[in-house]
């Protein structure tokens, strides 16, 4: 049977559920910006915990929704999802006025032209020095999980997007629309966070600090403001 029809619609309810929700794209943005031709990595962790902490909550629902509140845990989770956005706001502002002992150097990077430029090191009592660039990222990628769980966990109203399962005929479409939801979580923020990035990573090395510093700022205040509005909201 031609399962297409319900793959696709599943595909596009998730990218809609994905890019309409400003508290999803101010989670990632920032980490993004950070990240630069890294950054669909980012978008690519956020969609994976968002997926598991959807299906956490969906379980406790369905399995322990007589024992456990479950409205209760998914409300204050959007509560904690405003209390995060300001902190990554808050984290994404400070990386930029944080004072850095920096300096100017000769610096080759597999995939661009030699250039000078300023590039943070840390220096060790050798005078040699190593690059942080994987350490951060990984921390980045790990915050980024973390968070698209606590998205997941937050809203029951995500069940309403797979009300349409019930109206499938046949087992075989109901998973088709379920895998395509899950596609279209990590296609959506995957894409997003890779423009995000790649508008970064033209910023740094084209030395554009005011404009580079423009994104981030934006970014930050933008995380800071939903935050807010979210810890309010619910």
């Amino acid at each position: 049977m031609d399962t297409t029809f319900p793959l696709t619609a599943g595909l596009i309810a998730s990218i809609l559920h994905v890019i309409a929700g400003p508290d999803h794209l101010a989670a990632v943005a920032p980490f993004a910006i950070e990240s630069k031709r890294k950054a669909w990595k980012i978008g690519l962790f956020w969609g994976v915990g968002h997926l598991v902490g959807m299906i956490a909550i969906g379980l406790l629902f369905a399995i322990f929704k007589e024992i456990i509140p479950v409205e209760e845990i998914s409300m204050y989770s959007e509560q904690l999802v405003g209390v995060v956005l300001v902190g990554i706001g808050c984290w994404a502002l400070y990386r930029i006025f944080k004072k850095r002992k920096r300096h100017k150097h000769l610096h080759v990077h597999a995939e661009n032209d030699p250039v000078i430029h300023s590039h943070e090191h840390r220096h060790d009592h050798n005078s040699s020095h190593h690059h942080v660039h994987s350490e951060k990222l990984k921390q980045n990628n790990l915050a980024s999980f973390s968070v698209g769980i606590l998205h997941g966990l937050a809203g029951i109203s995500h069940f309403l997007l797979f009300l349409p399962v019930l109206g499938f005929e046949t087992q075989s479409d109901s998973i088709a629309y379920v895998i395509g939801f899950g596609a279209g979580i990590l296609v959506a923020m995957v894409t997003f966070a890779f423009v995000i990035g790649k508008v970064s990573s033209i910023a740094k090395n084209g030395h554009s600090d005011m404009f580079f510093n423009g994104i981030r700022m934006a970014g930050g205040l933008f995380a800071i403001v939903i935050g807010i509005y979210w810890m309010f909201s619910f």
